[in-house]
């Protein structure tokens, strides 16, 4: 029997990025809604704000697994757990089907180049949704089995550790988990920085709730910022110095205080963002 997954091309037309499109879906496959979370992820589209870091479908599909991890386990740690598990799954099949996991090596596109854009809304937009409607199908499988109960350790997540920290409710945080070190370990584009984006474009969807909030006021300000906080530095990579390998590095990272000035930073951002 036909399910939304089968749609894919349809449903990115309508919701008009590939980060909503994948959080939509994933989320829909297992049953879960939530209109606002998934227009906030808008931003995210085109490596955060057509940055060219990881695609958008990406940030969207480790959305959803980390909203069904929070869902399935009653404990938060095993769910955090989980959900980073997942991305590292996620992410690895993603690249095997795409080749790469940024946008810009995926489309060969500079999108803040004006001819750039132009070719690519000429000639590889196509591209982009013929990958969509492949790759669906093969994320949810893959998210179905990566999600069964198989991690006992409990590292921690940047991403969720600065969501808890401005006061955010379980679900969001745990839903950011898998965005640790650049989604699944990666070291590409900083996974705390995608989800000060997407929890702080929440406000803005709720005041509009029928538009496309992808470079929305807050998001291009706290990108803005961002930048100028870190020299220009956008990836985990850049930002941390080194790569991690295993979610527990990652974990004892961040328990020595190696993010505590970018996560002080977005959390101001935040909190401002929220008053």
């Amino acid at each position: 029997m036909a399910t939304i997954i089968d749609d894919a091309r349809r449903v990115f037309w309508q919701m008009g990025t590939c980060s909503r499109t994948f959080f939509y879906l994933m989320n829909r496959e297992f049953g879960n809604e939530s209109e606002i979370d998934e227009q906030a992820a808008d931003p995210l589209a085109g490596g955060i704000l057509a940055k060219g870091h990881q695609c958008g479908m990406l940030w969207g599909a480790v959305l959803a697994a980390g909203r069904e991890a929070n869902r399935r386990y009653a404990d938060e740690s095993e769910a955090v757990a989980t959900a980073i598990a997942a991305s590292e799954q996620i992410a690895a099949n993603f690249a095997e089907y795409a080749g790469e996991i940024d946008c810009r090596a995926i489309t060969r596109t500079n999108f803040a180049n004006p001819i750039s854009m132009a070719a690519f809304l000429l000639l590889k937009t196509r591209s982009c949704f013929d990958l969509a409607a492949e790759w669906a199908p093969e994320a949810a499988d893959t998210l179905r089995e990566a999600l069964e109960p198989s991690v006992t350790d409990a590292p921690l997540s940047c991403a969720t550790t600065l969501l808890k920290r401005i006061g955010a409710d379980r679900e969001e945080a745990v839903s950011v988990a898998g965005l640790a070190g650049g989604i699944g370990l990666s070291g590409s584009g900083c996974g705390a920085l995608g989800a000060a984006v997407w929890k702080g474009s929440k406000t803005w969807c709720r005041e509009n709730p029928t538009k496309l909030a992808f470079k929305n006021r807050f998001a291009k300000n706290l990108v803005k910022a961002f930048k100028k906080e870190t020299g220009a530095k956008l990836s985990c990579r850049e930002i941390c110095g080194r790569s991690f390998e295993t979610p527990e590095e990652h974990a004892e990272f961040i328990r020595s205080f190696g993010c505590s000035a970018i996560l002080d930073f977005l959390a101001r951002s935040l909190q401002e963002e929220m008053v």
